[in-house]
């Protein structure tokens, strides 16, 4: 199965899950800001992830998930890091959606600074959407 993960961080947590992600899925986490961040060719899962900021997911990135080509993404898997709530995962499924990327139901969320156990459990996530 070929799998992407891509997140955006101000903190880190978000950053250290997606790493997580992404060395359980075999492959390397990349900010949606860098300019790899594109996707080039298709993918089985896209693992995308971000934090709630004022209310709201980051702009940069809404603006990775309106650019994704929904012909390049089997499915999206969600997974958010936050101090107060999971709504980031709902805002980010939303756009996807409107996108016409199929989302899995499985998200993963950890609320503050993911622990070490949390991280490991990261893995765990990867399988159930494998």
């Amino acid at each position: 199965m070929k799998s992407a993960v891509r997140y955006f961080s101000r903190s880190g947590n978000t950053k250290a899950v997606a790493e997580a992600i992404a060395k359980a899925a075999g492959t390397e986490a990349v900010s949606v800001d860098a300019d790899d961040a594109a996707l080039t060719e298709p993918v089985d899962i896209l693992f995308v992830g971000g934090a709630l900021y004022a209310y709201g997911i980051d702009a940069r990135l809404r603006d990775y998930l309106v650019s994704l080509d929904p012909a390049l993404v089997q499915k999206a898997a969600v997974f958010s890091t936050s101090w107060l709530s999971k709504h980031a995962i709902d805002l980010i499924k939303n756009v996807l959606v409107q996108k016409g990327i199929p989302v899995a139901d499985n998200t993963l969320y950890f609320r503050g600074h993911p622990s070490d156990a949390q991280l490991r459990s990261a893995a765990d996530f990867v399988r159930s959407l494998s």
